[in-house]
């Protein structure tokens, strides 16, 4: 069965080039239980079969479009290989942090997935220190976004007594071939047919809510979205090589600052961005004497989607405060820049944002993607954002896989033409997980 991706899942392919891949990643680090013969691998290729009939993400890979006519469909693949997907290495010897980062980690997020097969690699990580193993997962933006992600991993990691690994996998069901290029060609032209009443539709909203943002008092406010961002250093073509490293911070030191300043999580995490952005700038003689502007990805989900596994994910454009020198001072302005920015972002319905990708074709939207990611585009035009940020929810609970307890759990994203810089945390029980991901020759 032939599903089309969404224009949003669509742009993360579009947007893929040498130098810039769509894939995110995340590590999850366990510790080793005690029991005798405990097997990582074994343990976490036994949950994967348990778990792969039911989630559709993890079978399925592209069919193009002919021509590139229209945006790709997902189809159920005949040749699954679990062999494939799922890896199995080592850190080298001493096995710590550093050799986690800059050996391995850094090394498997510069090379990008095979498009033939399902978009997803999975590597069971061995050689830690202090007893201890990991799971790096790589899955392409283009099938879910990180909110769906963290849901994923909390289904496949969620203690059962009832489940035991050791047991026969479910046999799979017989899956029938890939649709042939004739066949996904008219496919594709039934549905462009459509799309003339869906657009006629979509402008008269468009025209709609241009009529009452201009009766409102918010002008200024959009306008806003307009504003220039000064450059720096990793704002700029991107090279294929990255640089991956993380830090870990108790979640009850983020809630007491929260609690005493009267602001949110996110705003902590937007103000500990800006500090360390502007003790690095400050470091190599690069700071801006205006405020950097980061990209918040905002997650639109309802929990009411028929599909759970596609991006449903916009943004928000805030001044982060890297011009003023003390935390205080920081914190104080990302709360009220955070506030300005949901209130330009909530004034365009974010399913109008969607529908505007979804209603271009195909062949414009890769062009305009390729456009947008050439080398002296992206050295010379203006870019929205310096940096993006992301705060990830996750699970509260205790995860195992098998009796071994997840430890960490730590985000690992992507960089594109223009951020080379990407700053993501991910919370976990008690603990705020913080991945940076980089250009290596633009953050050295």
């Amino acid at each position: 069965m032939l599903q089309q991706l969404s224009g949003l899942d669509a742009s993360f392919l579009y947007l893929e080039t040498g130098r810039s891949f769509g894939h995110v990643s995340s590590i999850l680090v366990f510790d080793r239980p005690d029991e005798a013969g405990f097997d990582p691998y074994g343990a976490y290729r036994a949950m994967l079969e348990r778990e792969l009939p039911n989630f559709a993400p993890l079978r399925r890979r592209l069919v193009e479009v002919p021509f590139g006519l229209d945006h790709p469909y997902w189809a159920e693949d005949p040749d699954f290989d679990l062999d494939y997907h799922l890896r199995h290495v080592a850190v080298p010897p001493p096995g710590d942090q550093a050799k986690l980062e800059a050996a391995l980690v850094s090394r498997l997020i510069g090379r990008p997935l095979d498009r033939s097969k399902p978009l997803w690699e999975a590597y069971v990580i061995e050689g830690l220190d202090d007893d201890r193993f990991a799971v790096m997962t790589k899955m392409h933006h283009a099938t879910i976004d990180g909110t769906a992600g963290a849901f994923m991993t909390q289904q496949f990691l969620t203690p059962d007594p009832q489940i035991d690994l050791t047991d026969d996998p479910p046999k799979p069901k017989p899956v029938p071939g890939i649709p042939s290029p004739t066949a996904v060609f008219g496919r594709a032209l039934v549905d462009l047919a459509r799309r003339p009443r869906r657009m006629i539709k979509f402008q008269r909203r468009l025209i709609e809510e241009v009529i009452r943002i201009g009766r409102s008092d918010d002008r200024s406010e959009v306008l806003k979205l307009l504003q220039s961002v000064p450059r720096t250093p990793f704002n700029g073509a991107i090279t294929p090589h990255r640089r991956f490293v993380y830090r870990s911070v108790g979640l009850d030191r983020i809630k007491a600052i929260k609690t005493a300043l009267g602001v949110t999580v996110n705003d902590v995490v937007l103000s500990i961005s800006a500090g360390a952005l502007r003790a690095y700038l400050e470091h190599h003689d690069a700071l801006p004497d205006e405020s950097l502007v980061a990209m918040v990805p905002v997650s639109i989900r309802t929990g009411d989607e028929d599909d759970p596994w596609t991006n449903l994910v916009s943004s928000l454009f805030v001044p982060l405060p890297t011009d003023l020198d003390t935390p205080a001072a920081r914190i104080d302005a990302i709360r009220s820049s955070m506030t300005d920015g949901k209130k330009r972002h909530n004034l365009i319905p974010a399913d109008l944002i969607l529908d505007v990708a979804s209603l271009a074709p195909g062949l414009l939207a890769l062009q305009a993607a390729r456009l947008a990611t050439n080398p002296r585009v992206a050295n010379a035009a203006v870019q929205p954002a310096n940096v993006v940020i992301s705060n990830v929810p996750g699970p509260r609970e205790q995860l195992m896989l098998g009796t071994a307890p997840l430890r960490h759990y730590i985000p690992v994203s992507t960089v594109v033409d223009g951020q080379g810089l990407n700053i993501t945390v991910q919370s976990y029980r008690d603990t705020l997980d913080i991945g940076l991901v980089a250009c290596s020759e633009m953050v050295p």
